[in-house]
């Protein structure tokens, strides 16, 4: 348990069903009591389906979540998670998901957030044309333990129908799709209770935040004290030229500014393979 949080209550600023990857660890870890707002709408702020866009950046987006939260439930304590999924930063023609959550303490003034980047994910979505095709892309989706979304054609903003989680409920909207509209787009249903793999990322990103917490500044004892500066430049085993690696961490204390640098954590030096110079 953490002194800081132990017998508080904290909200979980979640409407699908978040609460089930969070909870139990944050009591086990933190000593809080999780509590979820009855009726708690975060579609309001967007839906992967686009009925709502978001206009806040994720962080944001996750700060207002738990801002709602609190004032709902009458509590200082509030954590959110904000999902987004699209191509990778780094990897070329890959699609990733990233996880950003976020621990809200208005009692202290902290503010905690965790990434987790991630590939594994099943976005995706296609027009289909036949019920084969509707099969197909259900079986590469992870279908049925992962839920499906149905729409007339590609961003049709109505007649969305979501919750699609079994056979032959997707063969009956499909076959009353095309009936209607002579066409249908099916794509992965993105929202945590429908998507285990990304339940799975939501976790590490947890995991990240705990880990987050259980850094205390060494002058201050508060959580949160983290790297938010990576200098590279490890020289070369070799022949001493600097290379992309790590040669020293600063790590910050949001709450009293104190700063520690690490330097060269993975060694002196680099091996040769990973230079420039010798191996270009």
């Amino acid at each position: 348990m953490h002194a800081l949080f132990a017998g508080r209550v904290m909200a979980i600023a979640s409407q699908h069903k978040k609460e089930q990857i969070i909870a139990h660890k944050l009591e086990r870890q933190l000593g809080v009591t999780c509590v979820v707002p009855d009726e708690f709408n975060t579609d309001a702020l967007g839906t992967f389906t686009g009925e709502v866009v978001r206009s806040l950046s994720p962080r944001d987006a996750a700060r207002e979540k738990c801002i709602r939260a609190m004032q709902q439930l009458h509590c200082d304590l509030a954590i959110a998670n904000e999902g987004s999924f699209g191509a990778h930063p780094a990897v070329p023609f890959c699609q990733a998901d990233e996880e950003l959550i976020l621990l809200l303490d208005t009692k202290n003034q902290l503010e905690l957030v965790a990434i987790e980047l991630s590939t594994e994910t099943n976005f995706n979505g296609a027009p289909v044309a036949s019920l084969s095709q509707a099969y197909d892309f259900a079986m590469r989706s992870g279908f049925p333990s992962h839920a499906l979304i149905m729409r007339p054609y590609q961003d049709a903003p109505h007649d969305i129908v979501k919750d699609i989680h079994t056979w032959p409920y997707l063969s009956e909207v499909f076959n009353q799709m095309m009936l209607e509209y002579g066409s249908a787009y099916l794509e992965t249903d993105l929202r945590a209770m429908n998507n285990p793999t990304r339940r799975k990322v939501i976790a590490r990103a947890l995991d990240k935040l705990i880990d987050l917490i259980d850094s205390e500044c060494p002058q201050c004892k508060m959580p949160g004290f983290s790297e938010n500066k990576i200098s590279p430049g490890l020289p070369c085993r070799e022949c001493g030229s600097p290379t992309r690696t790590v040669i020293s961490l600063t790590k910050l204390c949001q709450m009293c500014g104190y700063e520690k640098v690490v330097w060269h954590p993975r060694g002196e030096f680099e091996d040769a393979q990973f230079c420039d110079v010798c191996n270009p």
